[in-house]
């Protein structure tokens, strides 16, 4: 049979199929098959269907075995597996097209030979037959190509195998492949981001390929009527009213459910939310951010390398002092946008942007976090005393303000801003649980009651864009009624029902609009921004950084 393979020493045994994709690209293998991270594009579903055909048509000469052996430590599911002249022969089917030599004949790409041979490995250890080669058809041209199972296919497959178990006990991810054109057709590329990273260390001299995914069509649902009732029926959410009107959803059309108030969910909707990976969000009646439903699964991996990161206190530092002056420079330059059409743009306005500017300028080198957050006081205290100066001259006096408040707001504008950054703060949570990291372990905001701290670290470079500017523009716009928009209670100014309403939708349009990376130079929805941000938060840490909190308006 040729060379022993040695004992798994009762790891777990490795899928065939995860051979294929370290042959493909170890940083691939690495994602899926040590971090658990599983994306689909494209190609994954062609072939699926493919798979799915085959069975269904398949014939008296095919077998498929499913195999599983402790010593090799390997398992499978041979797509077939057909018996030729007394000769027992494993067959792969791939949709794609085959790899042409110089003579123009057809071979297997590297990895599908990695793949087929192991399956032939594992057929001969567990059954304890010869198999003489493994062969692969190649569906778009046509091709059958066969690889014989030598002594060199073995060793192959066992040094794939030890390369595999290596990278199961590593917590670093290899570095991205050299080659680009593999990062086209990956399905991991959202997650790896192998070209933001070539463009961040300077190894590519032009424009990254736009590898991350367009805008996540699923809807964001929120239930803002007390009373209402979540369940799930089939595959179906069923939302009831308290008036006994019921709506049906089908669950691949939701992205997030968000729950405002006394808003009831069944464990078996829950449970739906998790397996269909729906962001499940809790907001009080009043507008303040309460929770997420946290289904992470592994990942483990992801929060060990930033728990090193972040209890390193230069690493902290340094991305503080980037979060401070994205925030800084984008409250800068929004007043800077608006300082011709401004109200009483006088030279109190001009000189606040100056003040502004000269206060940056200090942040790069604050020696520590304390001192920063000194600094970050200073310019939010500039930008909300100068805010007012955007409003037209044509603001309903309801709508004045003097400068920021909060738990409880005092006046409409707060009560706005304050709703605005409970919902940012429930996007910014969404997009952490996606990837994977840990929201209540940040390098800035220290633990509180509430909120995590890596989600009100992240979400200081979405305010003026996604909560500030819209703010400002509706006001301006007078979309606001003063009465039926907002409820007082004492001094205490709160969003009605109907202005909770209105105010949704116009975040919620806000976060479809097209905004332009200034450093990545693609454009993409705010809504995918915040995703991407986190991702290239991470890479901060994995050393592929420099990406991190250059979302500045411009």
């Amino acid at each position: 049979m040729g060379t022993t393979p040695p004992t798994s020493q009762q790891q777990d045994s490795i899928y065939v199929s995860a051979l294929n994709a370290l042959a493909y690209c170890p940083r691939q293998y690495y994602l899926q098959h040590v971090e658990g991270i599983h994306e689909a594009n494209a190609d994954i579903y062609s072939g699926l269907r493919l798979h799915t055909e085959l069975e269904r048509k398949g014939g008296e000469d095919w077998q498929q075995l499913v195999l599983e052996n402790e010593q090799l430590g390997l398992r499978g599911k041979v797509d077939a597996l057909k018996t030729r002249a007394g000769q027992t022969i494993p067959y792969e089917h791939k949709k794609g097209r085959s790899y042409r030599d110089q003579n123009n004949q057809p071979q297997a790409w590297e990895s599908d030979r990695i793949q087929i041979l192991a399956y032939a490995y594992l057929i001969e250890t567990e059954l304890g037959i010869t198999v003489p080669e493994g062969r692969i058809r190649y569906h778009t041209d046509n091709a059958l190509v066969h690889i014989p199972f030598d002594k060199q296919g073995r060793q192959d497959v066992l040094a794939a195998i030890a390369q595999a178990r290596q990278l199961q006990t590593s917590l670093e991810r290899p570095p991205i492949t050299s080659n680009q054109q593999l990062c086209t057709r990956c399905s991991l590329a959202t997650v790896c981001l192998p070209a933001e990273t070539r463009l961040a260390q300077g190894t590519t001299d032009h424009q990254p390929l736009k590898l991350f995914p367009e805008d996540d069509e699923r809807k964001i649902i929120h239930v803002t009527e007390s009373g209402t009732s979540i369940g799930k029926i089939g595959e179906q959410f069923k939302i009831k009213k308290r008036d006994g009107t019921t709506n049906l959803l089908p669950s691949r059309q939701v992205g997030q459910l968000v729950l405002h108030g006394y808003v009831q969910i069944s464990t078996q909707a829950m449970y739906f939310c998790a397996e269909h990976e729906i962001g499940l969000h809790f907001i009080s009646s009043h507008g303040r951010y309460l929770g997420s439903f946290d289904t992470r699964q592994g990942n483990i991996q992801r929060r060990i390398r930033q728990y090193q990161a972040l209890t390193n206190g230069n690493q902290c530092l340094a991305l503080a002092r980037q979060l401070v002056t994205c925030r800084g420079q984008s409250q800068r330059k929004f007043l800077m946008r608006n300082l011709r059409n401004a109200k009483n743009a006088n030279d109190a306005l001009t000189q606040t942007i100056d003040q502004m500017q000269r206060t940056l300028k200090q942040v790069p080198k604050a020696e520590s976090i304390s001192s920063l957050l000194g600094l970050e006081g200073n310019l939010a205290a500039l930008y909300f005393k100068a805010l007012p100066h955007l409003l037209l001259a044509t603001t309903t006096p309801e709508f004045h303000f003097t400068g920021r408040n909060r738990r409880p707001p005092k006046d409409r504008f707060n009560a706005m801003l304050g709703f605005g950054y409970a919902l940012l703060l429930k996007d910014v949570m969404n997009a952490i649980l996606t990837v994977g990291l840990e929201p209540s372990l940040g390098f800035y905001h220290q633990p509180r009651r509430q909120a995590p701290p890596l989600a009100l670290d992240l979400m200081e470079i979405f305010r003026v864009p996604l909560v500030d500017m819209p703010v400002i523009a509706s006001i301006n716009r007078n979309q606001w009624h003063p009465d039926t928009d907002f409820e007082i209670t004492g001094e205490q100014v709160w969003l009605s029902q109907a202005g909770r309403r209105k105010f949704i939708s116009l975040y919620e349009r806000r976060k479809e609009e097209q905004w332009k990376h200034p450093v990545i130079q693609y454009s993409m929805t705010y809504r995918r921004l915040i995703e991407l941000e986190v991702r290239l938060l991470e890479k901060e840490w994995m050393g592929e950084g420099g990406l991190f909190g250059q979302l500045v308006i411009r």
